[in-house]
């Protein structure tokens, strides 16, 4: 026993036995596997196993944390392209509304003046509304065709509707429009509009002559017979003098009442046109005035 004191008293000795110790231990740790430890190797094992996880759950907590944040600036850079691309997809959109509206009331203008080049023999161009002149007095519209495509003073113009005025003063890339909703038969300027009811070219004959602002109708006085025009009838111009092509709808009779002598009789036209919101209007060129 005293032998043994002596001998862990030494401290190189102690230290060269622990070794040896430590190192049988691992020898037995790393052969194969075995059903029962000793109990050196559940020392060493266990020891091992405390110091594994000690250094483990920070590393493995400071790799997900790098992970995470590299996930989160890959999120952001998708999150960047995804705002890009619902932008393009903004701008797309409203591009792509306005060309389809366009296609649409070029459409139906092309629509309308394909029907009327069958019917009669005008020839018709499209124009753009450049500006609107909204004096309740002299409503006037400009638009970008002029003299040099052949616009003249007097051509009528027309919507998809209907009529919507003649051209009153022409330059050499714009023309301006009067607008029919100004006339009044107490100017001596104003032309009124020989008229008749679309299928009834024979039978009815009028003057579309004034428009009554505060009914927002056209008046057509001087009929004759009542009985040959009736309620929601289509009355077009009868292209009787020249001021106006023929055919030209000018709107839907909605009243007819005795005239102001009592010896004819008026009919109240709601307008075909809207009067509003243009964009595009037609120039009709009456062949008998070109030259």
């Amino acid at each position: 026993m005293l032998k043994l004191f002596k001998l862990l008293g030494n401290k190189r000795l102690f230290i060269l036995l622990m070794g040896l110790i430590f190192f049988i231990a691992i020898m037995g740790f790393t052969l194969g596997p075995r059903t029962n430890l000793s109990w050196p190797e559940k020392f060493v094992k266990d020891t091992v196993g405390f110091v594994q996880s000690i250094f483990y759950r920070p590393t493995s907590y400071i790799a997900g944390l790098i992970e995470d944040v590299s996930n989160l600036r890959a999120l952001q850079e998708e999150n960047e392209r995804l705002k890009i691309a619902l932008s393009h997809y903004t701008r797309d959109k409203a591009i792509y509304n306005r060309i389809e509206q366009e296609n649409a009331r070029l459409y139906e203008l092309h629509k309308f003046t394909e029907a009327q080049k069958n019917q009669y023999n005008y020839t018709y161009r499209i124009a753009h509304v450049v500006s609107v002149n909204n004096d309740p007095i002299n409503r006037t519209i400009k638009l970008n065709l002029g003299s040099n495509d052949g616009v003249k003073v007097g051509y009528a113009v027309i919507s998809a509707e209907g009529l919507v005025g003649t051209v009153s003063r022409v330059g050499n890339f714009t023309s301006t429009v009067k607008l029919v909703t100004t006339m009044d038969a107490k100017d001596p300027n104003s032309n009124g509009i020989s008229a008749t009811a679309q299928g009834k070219e024979n039978e009815v004959f009028g003057i579309v002559e004034t428009f009554d602002t505060n009914k927002g109708m056209f008046l057509m006085n001087k009929i004759d017979d009542p009985s040959s025009i009736a309620i929601d009838d289509t009355i077009v111009s009868s292209g009787v003098g020249g001021a106006f092509p023929r055919g030209m709808v000018i709107g839907q009779v909605k009243d007819i009442q005795v005239g102001e002598y009592g010896m004819t009789y008026t009919a109240f036209i709601e307008p075909a046109a809207s009067f509003s919101d243009w964009k595009e209007l037609i120039v009709v060129y009456t062949p008998e005035v070109l030259e």
